[in-house]
């Protein structure tokens, strides 16, 4: 499946934790979004992963599933460089 994962993280340190986890299994995007193809098993390991670094009561993560349809029409405006992995994340 193909997923796009965003999120907004309010503290520094779980933000980090959280970039840094992301990178093992997505390409980052921007500096707070994630694309990538994943198997189901995959799938359920990252959604672990995402539920045991962050503050549920503070933080929010987005998983969207795109079907290759939904792929195809996505328009890219500006740069389309990917973010790498190893920047300061303090966004």
């Amino acid at each position: 499946m193909y997923l796009v994962l965003c999120y907004d993280i309010t503290a520094n340190r779980r933000r980090a934790r959280l970039h840094k986890a992301l990178c093992g299994f997505l390409e980052p995007v921007q500096k707070s979004v994630f694309e990538g193809e994943l198997s189901s098993e995959r799938y359920e390991t990252l959604r672990r992963v995402v539920e045991d670094t962050i503050d549920q009561e503070e933080d929010t993560v987005r998983i969207y599933r795109l079907d290759k349809a939904s792929r195809m029409a996505t328009e890219l405006i500006g740069s389309s460089v990917t973010v790498q992995g190893d920047q300061d994340v303090v966004v």
